[in-house]
């Protein structure tokens, strides 16, 4: 792929009309609708959605409450013996000591019990909490409900007060640019009872079987993967349709400490060459990858990932469009690694890009690729303006890696 800057990465999810604020402006008109959950029973119901400020008053500890469901001109100071919601004042101390370690330079500061009041500016960073957090948890339901693999997706920023993103949409498979047509279906395919032993796609590419019974890639980069088709006549159990079952693994989109934006770590462990995810967005020719990617580099971001198996014809750009893989900071020492795959679209010029792991990758750690890798390992030169006569613009890595090369372009 192209170089690409995660750290400088404008970060999106589709603009809607939540369900708090339909539910907010039906209680406030008094007004009742089965659809979003309010009804003439529950029109008058309380619950607590997050605190937002603290105070004292004649030795009496009380909490300014956001209810859920009800506009802000509803919030009401509650005592503390009448809240029920340990993990609310919990998450609410946590904010507060948060925010005064981050303004005392990382050193803990533990609040004097004379405190009366919270200063407005402490509020003020509890509340976005708040809201973040729960953008964060809607956004994470949103990604769920739309990815097709087993592997669930979370989402976590104990970082900073960035939200989910606000143009970015959430794909399974490539999305094709007006005038650009994938052909999606095989006109062959294998007749098989067992894909292990027996003649099988890959043999009639001239390939290899790509995986081995481990389900662990066994070819060498570089190598294409041909998996069996929606023609073949072995089942879904069949050895060699890995990455048509999509990712296995649960994975964790979190804001990373070290000003490289949204990452991506596995939450668990991963075994050597096993598949991970596919690298997904939107197809456009050549010609409106170099537009874009000009446009790009003036803004330090790009997504671009050259098609070049065997043409430079496409380009995957999955700024806009894509999946998980969008999140994978780059690492000049990588835990991934591509290879180009082809299922039931069998045109060269249009493989599917597959990510596996290099090694063991334990639960916790990101997931790197390096972006200026083909499948087979090489730096890719069109990665790398060569021309005197251009001025491009250079993007640090910041992957930290012993082996940094300093530039991800």
């Amino acid at each position: 792929p192209r170089a690409a800057a995660s750290e400088a990465r404008s970060w999106c999810v589709p603009c809607l009309v939540s369900l708090d604020t339909l539910q907010e402006l039906c209680r406030k008109e008094k007004l009742t609708c089965k659809s979003i959950g309010i009804t003439k029973r529950n029109l008058n119901n309380y619950e607590v959605e997050y605190l937002c400020d603290y105070k004292v008053v004649k030795d009496m500890e009380y909490y300014l409450v956001k209810w859920k469901g009800w506009p802000d001109s509803t919030n009401t100071w509650e005592p503390l013996h009448n809240l029920k919601c340990p993990l609310l004042l919990q998450q609410f101390s946590n904010d507060k000591h948060n925010y005064l370690s981050q303004v005392n330079k990382g050193k803990a500061i533990t609040p004097k019990d004379n405190n009366k009041t919270l200063k407005p500016a402490i509020a003020d960073y509890i509340v976005k909490k708040a809201k973040q957090r729960i953008a964060l948890q809607r956004w994470q339901d949103e990604l769920n409900r739309r990815k097709n693999h087993k592997g669930m997706i979370l989402v976590e920023n104990t970082v900073d007060l960035e939200g989910p993103p606000s143009d970015f949409y959430y794909i399974n498979e490539y999305k094709p640019a007006p005038g650009i047509s994938l052909v999606n279906e095989a006109t062959f395919g294998c007749s098989c009872t067992d894909c292990f032993f027996e003649k099988c796609c890959p043999a009639e590419a001239g390939v290899l079987l790509a995986y081995n019974k481990n389900q662990q890639i066994k070819i060498p980069p570089g190598t294409p993967i041909y998996e069996c088709n929606s023609r073949c006549q072995c089942g879904p159990d069949c050895p060699n349709r890995i990455v048509q079952k999509g990712t296995q693994y649960s994975l964790c989109i979190f804001r990373t400490s070290n000003g490289r934006g949204w990452g991506v770590k596995t939450l668990v462990k991963i075994k050597r060459m096993s598949f991970v995810m596919e690298y997904v967005g939107e197809v456009i020719t050549s010609e409106e990858a170099e537009r874009r990617g000009q446009l790009y580099d003036n803004k330090g971001i790009t997504y671009l990932f050259d098609l070049d198996y065997e043409s430079d014809e496409f380009t995957v750009d999955a700024a806009r469009y894509g999946n998980v893989s969008h999140f994978v900071n780059h690492s000049c020492d990588p835990n991934l690694q591509v290879f180009n795959v082809f299922i039931d679209n069998l045109d060269t010029r249009l493989p599917r890009i597959a990510l596996f792991s290099t090694r063991t990758i334990n639960a916790g750690e990101e997931l790197t690729f390096d972006y200026q890798m083909k499948g087979y390992g090489d730096l890719s030169s069109d990665s790398v303006d060569h021309s005197p006569s251009k001025k491009r613009v250079r993007t640090v890595c910041k992957c930290g890696a012993v082996t940094c090369r300093g530039y991800l372009n």
